[in-house]
């Protein structure tokens, strides 16, 4: 199997910006967020789609992904942090974090944008995990 762009983001060889790492996740922001915050959660291991990851990854991810979400809705101040896995964009389980108030959408308005390096570096500052 071709290495995602997910992998070759684990591996170093794409930056990226990281909020959370362990041993068999990785949290960071997306270069097309819905709004601020906006950060995709991965498994290490590159399977497709979440369910066919093994127990103890998928366990993993979803351990990173309340671990990361609790951070973004501290340091955003919205309400909630919605869940989101399409399965469609890269051959990599992921979950879309997305952080926001009753009333607004988990959809971007119009076509979805990308994010200057610049903008999302002090996003992830502010939710990057220093423990």
């Amino acid at each position: 199997m071709e290495e995602s762009i997910f992998t070759k983001i684990i591996n170093g060889d794409i930056p990226a910006h990281k909020v959370y790492e362990d041993d068999k996740t990785l949290a960071f922001l997306t270069i097309q967020p819905v709004r601020e915050g906006h950060t995709l959660v991965i498994p290490k291991v590159q399977v497709d789609q979440y369910i066919d990851l093994p127990d103890e990854d998928y366990k993993a991810m979803w351990q990173t992904v309340k671990k990361v979400a609790a951070r973004i809705r501290e340091v955003t101040g919205k309400e909630r942090v919605g869940v989101v896995i399409k399965g469609i964009d890269v051959p990599h389980a992921h979950v879309h974090l997305i952080p926001f108030n009753k009333g607004e959408g988990l959809k971007a308005d119009g076509e979805p944008v990308i994010v200057d390096s610049d903008v999302l570096a002090p996003i992830a500052e502010k939710l990057r995990f220093n423990d």
